[in-house]
C-alpha cells in the first residue's frame, strides 16, 4: 500500500512538472491494469477538461461563422470567396463535431448566445463597422447557421 502512495505521489509531482510524461505514465498504467497506481485526482480533472474542450470548439466555431455571416449581410460589396469557403467549411466542422458529439446538441441554444456575441467583436474588428450596425442579439435560427444553402442578406453571383 505505502509503495502505491509513493507512486501516486510522484504521479501527482510529475504532473505539475512535466505533463507529457504524466500522461504517458498514466496511459501505461491503464494499459496494465494498474489502477492503484493512477493518478485518479488529476485524471478526473483532465478528463472533464477535455469535454469543456469540445464545447469550446464548438463555440468557437459557431463566432467564427457568425463573424462571417454578419459580414456576409452587412458588407455586401466586400464578399468574397473567402467569406464563402469560411462560411462552409465552419458549417462542416460544426456538423461533424455534432456528429462525433451528440451529447452537444442541447447545449447548441447557449453556445449560440454566447458564441453570436463573440462572433459580433470579430466582425466589429474585421469591418472596422460600428457595433451599432449589426444586431446586438443573433439574428439567425439554428437550422438557418447551420443550413449549407442559408446566405443572410441580399442575393450573390458568388454562390452561383
Amino acid at each position: 500500500m505505502r509503495q502505491n502512495q509513493t507512486i501516486t505521489s510522484k504521479s501527482s509531482e510529475l504532473y505539475e512538472t512535466d505533463f507529457y510524461a504524466w500522461t504517458i505514465e498514466q496511459a501505461q498504467f491503464l494499459r496494465d491494469g494498474s489502477w492503484n497506481n493512477l493518478d485518479v485526482p488529476n485524471l478526473i480533472e483532465e478528463i472533464e477538461s477535455l469535454g469543456k474542450q469540445e464545447r469550446q470548439k464548438l463555440r468557437n466555431r459557431l463566432a467564427i461563422l457568425f463573424a462571417h455571416l454578419l459580414k456576409w449581410e452587412f458588407q455586401p460589396s466586400h464578399r468574397s470567396h473567402s467569406w464563402l469557403g469560411t462560411i462552409k467549411e465552419q458549417r462542416r466542422r460544426i456538423i461533424e463535431l455534432l456528429e462525433e458529439n451528440p451529447s452537444l446538441k442541447p447545449y447548441l441554444p447557449e453556445a449560440k448566445e454566447k458564441a453570436y456575441l463573440d462572433g459580433l467583436d470579430l466582425a466589429v474588428q474585421e469591418t472596422s463597422m460600428s457595433y451599432k450596425v449589426f444586431p446586438s442579439e443573433c439574428p439567425y435560427e439554428l437550422n438557418e447557421v447551420l443550413d449549407f444553402n442559408f446566405f443572410p442578406g441580399e442575393e450573390s453571383d458568388i454562390l452561383d
